[in-house]
C-alpha cells in the first residue's frame, strides 16, 4: 500500500476511536465499561496491524526518540514488573469486568499513543485531531443535559469530569491557534473560529453544573489559575497580560466571595458555585478516602519495590480497613481503587511505578519550558499545556483514569511530542516579537505547512506481506480469545440475569453456563454474578429435582472455589464462598454427614475472609448466621458482640445482635440490644413486617412511645398502602407533640382509604 492510504486508514481509525465514548451495549455487563473498552481494544488492535506494517516498510516514519516515549514505556513495564510479585496475577493482568484496567486493556493506550506521534506530523493534522475530541466532548455534554442524565454516556460522574478537562483545554489551544498571534477585530476568520471554539469551551464546563465533581473543579480551577500566571508573567503581548490579569484577579475574588458568602441565594442557586462551597476536608467521600489513602501507607513498607500488583489496591485496604469507615458511610464500603492515583499507584506497583508515573510528567514540562526557551513552543501552548497538566494531576488526587481519560491523555502527551522537534529536526527560524510564537510562519509544530515526510512510495515488499500476515495472524488470535469470546460471554451473563429475573432459575444457570463455558480471562465477575444469584434464589431449590439440585450446588461452588484460587486472601471472594457452602450446608439439613462436611468448610473459608479484613464488621454477621446453623448458639452470640465492639456507632451489629438473642429466646438481652439499635438509629434494618409489630406491641406496653414511633415509622415503610398503620402512627406523632407529622400521617390514611375522611377532619381539628 501506499503512504497516504496508510496514513488514510490510520488517521481514520484513530478518529473512529471516539466513537467508543458513545458506546453503552445494555447487553452486556457493566454496559459503560465493557462495551467502550471492548470495542476500543478491537479497533486499536486492527490498526495495530496497520501500524506496524506502515512502519516496516517506510522506517522514515518511526516514531523518533523522546523521553515522553521512554517515559510512558518505564511507566507500563513497571506494571507488567509488579505482575510477578502480584498477588492476584489474574487482576493485575487482565483486570475486571467493573473497571476494565487491567495491563492488556491499558496497553491499548500505549498502541494509541504510538500510532498517533507516527501519523500526526503536521498542525493540520492536530487540529483535526482536537476537533473531533472537543466535537465528542460537546455531544457528551449535550447528551446527558439533555436526557437529564449527569453521567452521560460514560457512566460516572468523575469520569465525565476528567474527560472535559482535557477538551476544555483543548478547545482553548484551538481559541489562540486560532488567532495565530494577532488578537484583533480586523482578524474576521480568527474571531469566527475562536468564537466557535469557546462556545465548545462554554458547553463542556456547563456539564459540571450536573456532575458536582469537587476534585475537578479544584483541579480545573489550579491548572486555569496556573496557566493566567504563566500568561502574566511571560507573554510579550500587552493585550494578553492585560486579560490573563483581569481574569486572574476576577477569579480570585470570586472565589474569595464564593467562600465568605456560601449561605447567598446566588451562590444557591448556581449548581456549579455551591458545589464549590461544599469543597471540604470534612466531607464524608473526603473522609473515607482518607482511610482509604492511610491504609494504603501504612501497608507500602510491606511492598516498597513493585507494590501489591496493579490493580490490586482492594486486599491493602481490605487488610486495613477501620470500622471507623462506618461512621461516615454504611455504603461503598469496598474500594478496589484508592480514589488517589499517586496513592493507588505507588500502592500497586510501588516506588518503581511512581516514579515511572511522576517521569512522564516531569519530562513534558522540561519539554515544554525548553522548547519556550528556544522559541520553538508559543506561549499558549506552554501555559495551556501546563496548566492543563497540573488540573488532570489535581482531580486524579480524588479519583483514577478511565478510557476517556486515558485516550486525552495520550492526547496531551502525543501533542507535546509533536511540539518537540527531534535532534534531527533543524531549528526554526526564530518569530518576532509581533507574531507571539504563533504565526503562519512557523513551521509545522507551530502551526507552519511543513513536517511532513517526503519519502517515494514503494511497491509491495516482503517484509511489508510477513509484517501483515504475521502481526495479522498474532492480532487475530488475541482479538477473538481476549476480546470476541469475553463479549459473548459478557452477553451470556445478562441473558442468565434476565432469566432468573423472570424467575426462570433452570433456565438462568443454563445461560450463565453457556456465558462460562467460553473460558476467559475475564469470567471472575460472571462467576461472582451466578453466586449472588443463587444465593438470593436459593429457595427456589426446593423445587427442582434433588439430585439436580446438589449438581447446581456443586457447579456453584466450584465458580466460588475458581475465583479464590486468583487470590486466597482476597476477603470478599472467601465471604462469598462461606456464604454458598453455608446455603449447602442447610440444604443438607437432614444429612448431618454432608451438613457438617460443608458447614466446616464455610466456617474455614469465613474465618480466611476475617482475617484478611479484621476491621470489616459485617464479615462478622455471615460468621455468626454459620455459627447459628450449626446451633452454636453461644459462639454466635460472641462473634456479634465483637463486632459491635469494633464500632459501637454502627447500628447493624446491635440490630443483629437483637435479632440473634430474640431468635435464640434471650429476650431480655434482646430488648436491652434492641433499644441500642433503635437509639442508633436502626430502625430502617427490620424487617419483616410482623417483626416489626411484635416490637411495636412490646414498646407500647412499656408505653416507651418514643421507640413505637420509630418503629412506627418503619411499618409505615414496610405497610405504605395500609390505612390502619398510618391511623396508628398519626395518633402517636399526637401523642408525642409532633402536630405537622401528625397530620400529613393522617391524611395519608384518609387518601388510601375515604371512609375515614371525616374522622381525619375531626382529628386535624382537635390537634389544632
Amino acid at each position: 500500500m501506499s503512504q497516504k492510504i496508510y496514513l488514510t486508514i490510520l488517521k481514520s481509525g484513530i478518529y473512529l476511536s471516539f466513537i467508543s465514548v458513545f458506546l453503552v451495549f445494555k447487553n452486556l455487563l457493566f454496559p459503560f465499561i465493557t462495551s467502550k473498552q471492548i470495542s476500543f481494544n478491537i479497533l486499536i488492535e486492527a490498526l495495530f496491524i496497520i501500524w506496524f506494517a506502515f512502519i516496516i516498510k517506510y522506517p522514515e516514519y518511526r516514531p523518533k526518540k523522546s523521553w515522553i516515549s521512554f517515559g510512558l514505556i518505564g511507566f507500563f513495564a513497571a506494571m507488567i514488573l509488579s505482575c510477578f510479585t502480584t498477588v492476584d496475577f489474574n487482576l493485575s493482568f487482565w483486570g475486571d469486568i467493573e473497571r476494565m484496567l487491567g495491563i492488556f486493556h491499558l496497553l491499548h493506550f500505549l498502541a494509541f499513543y504510538f500510532i498517533v506521534i507516527t501519523v500526526f506530523r503536521k498542525w493540520e493534522d492536530w487540529r483535526n485531531l482536537f476537533i473531533v475530541s472537543i466535537t465528542a466532548a460537546v455531544v457528551v455534554c449535550l447528551y446527558g443535559q439533555i436526557k437529564s442524565m449527569h453521567y452521560s454516556t460514560i457512566g460516572n460522574t468523575a469520569y465525565v469530569s476528567g474527560y472535559v478537562i482535557f477538551n476544555i483545554f483543548f478547545a482553548l489551544i484551538l481559541f489562540f491557534r486560532a488567532f495565530r498571534g494577532n488578537f484583533s477585530f480586523k482578524n474576521q476568520k480568527g474571531l469566527i473560529l475562536g468564537s466557535l471554539y469557546l462556545i465548545a469551551a462554554v458547553i463542556i464546563f456547563s456539564v459540571f453544573k450536573m456532575t458536582h465533581t469537587r476534585g475537578a473543579l479544584v483541579g480545573l480551577g489550579a491548572g486555569a489559575l496556573a496557566a493566567l500566571f504563566i500568561f502574566i508573567v511571560l507573554s510579550k503581548n500587552k493585550k494578553i497580560k492585560i486579560y490573563s490579569s483581569s481574569a486572574a484577579v476576577i477569579f480570585i475574588i470570586l472565589i474569595s466571595l464564593i467562600f465568605t458568602y456560601p449561605d447567598s441565594q446566588i451562590i444557591k442557586n448556581s449548581s456549579i458555585l455551591n458545589t464549590i462551597t461544599q469543597i471540604s476536608t470534612e466531607a464524608v467521600t473526603f473522609q473515607t478516602r482518607i482511610i482509604s489513602w492511610k491504609a494504603a501507607i501504612k501497608d507500602f513498607p510491606n511492598h516498597p519495590i513493585f507494590g501489591t500488583g496493579h490493580g490490586n489496591f482492594a486486599i491493602t485496604f481490605d487488610k486495613h480497613f477501620s470500622p471507623s469507615f462506618y461512621d461516615y458511610t454504611r455504603s461503598e464500603t469496598y474500594f478496589d481503587r484508592a480514589h488517589n492515583n499517586m496513592v493507588d499507584i505507588a500502592s500497586t506497583t510501588g516506588a518503581v511505578g511512581l516514579l515511572a508515573y511522576l517521569s512522564i510528567f516531569i519530562i513534558a514540562i522540561y519539554y515544554l519550558i525548553k522548547g519556550y526557551r528556544k522559541r520553538n513552543i508559543a506561549i499558549y501552548d506552554l501555559a495551556l499545556l501546563t496548566g492543563l497538566i497540573i488540573a488532570y494531576f489535581i482531580q486524579n488526587l480524588a479519583v483514577f483514569d478511565s478510557l476517556v481519560t486515558y485516550i486525552s491523555l495520550m492526547i496531551m502527551l502525543g501533542y507535546i511530542y509533536y511540539l518537540t522537534p527531534s535532534p534531527s529536526t533543524p531549528p526554526p527560524p526564530a518569530p518576532s516579537p509581533k507574531q507571539e510564537k504563533g504565526s503562519h510562519n512557523l513551521p509545522s509544530y507551530l502551526g507552519g505547512d511543513g513536517g511532513g515526510i517526503n519519502v517515494e512510495d514503494k511497491p509491495l515488499i516482503n517484509k511489508e506481506i510477513y509484517a501483515l500476515a504475521g502481526a495479522g495472524l498474532i492480532i487475530f488470535i488475541i482479538m477473538f480469545q481476549f476480546n470476541i469470546k469475553p463479549l459473548k460471554m459478557l452477553a451470556g451473563t445478562i441473558q442468565g440475569q434476565i432469566a432468573f429475573a423472570r424467575q426462570d432459575f433452570i433456565g438462568g444457570i443454563e445461560a450463565y453456563k453457556k456465558a462460562l463455558s467460553y473460558n476467559t480471562v475475564l469470567d471472575r465477575d460472571s462467576r461472582d454474578s451466578l453466586i449472588r444469584m443463587v444465593a438470593a434464589n436459593f429457595s427456589a431449590l426446593s423445587s427442582v429435582d434433588k439430585q439436580q439440585a446438589e449438581e447446581i450446588l456443586d457447579y456453584v461452588i466450584g465458580l466460588a472455589e475458581e475465583n479464590v484460587k486468583y487470590n486466597p486472601r482476597d476477603s470478599l471472594m472467601q465471604m462469598e464462598l462461606a456464604q454458598i457452602l453455608n446455603l449447602t450446608a442447610r440444604f443438607y439439613s437432614d444429612n448431618s454427614q454432608k451438613f457438617f462436611f460443608y458447614s466446616d468448610r464455610s466456617l474455614e473459608a469465613i474465618n480466611k475472609s476475617i482475617e484478611s479484613s479484621q476491621g470489616r464488621v459485617p464479615i462478622y454477621f455471615i460468621k455468626a448466621q454459620i455459627q447459628a446453623t450449626r446451633n452454636e448458639q453461644e459462639e454466635a452470640i460472641e462473634t456479634l458482640k465483637y463486632a459491635a465492639g469494633l464500632n459501637e456507632k454502627y447500628y447493624d451489629s446491635y440490630c443483629n445482635l437483637a435479632r440473634y438473642y430474640f431468635v435464640f429466646k434471650q429476650e431480655d438481652n434482646g430488648y436491652q440490644t434492641m433499644d441500642q439499635c433503635l437509639d442508633k438509629g436502626g430502625s430502617g434494618l427490620l424487617t419483616p413486617a410482623d417483626y416489626v409489630k411484635g416490637l411495636i406491641n412490646h414498646y407500647a406496653e412499656s408505653q416507651d412511645w418514643g421507640r413505637s414511633l420509630m418503629l412506627y415509622r418503619q411499618l409505615s415503610v414496610l405497610e405504605a398502602s395500609d390505612p390502619k398503620v398510618w391511623v396508628n402512627l398519626a395518633k402517636l406523632y399526637a401523642q408525642t407533640g409532633d402536630v405537622e407529622n401528625a397530620k400529613l400521617a393522617a391524611e395519608k390514611a384518609a387518601e388510601l382509604d375515604h371512609s375515614l375522611i371525616q374522622a381525619v377532619e375531626e382529628f386535624i381539628r382537635g390537634l389544632e
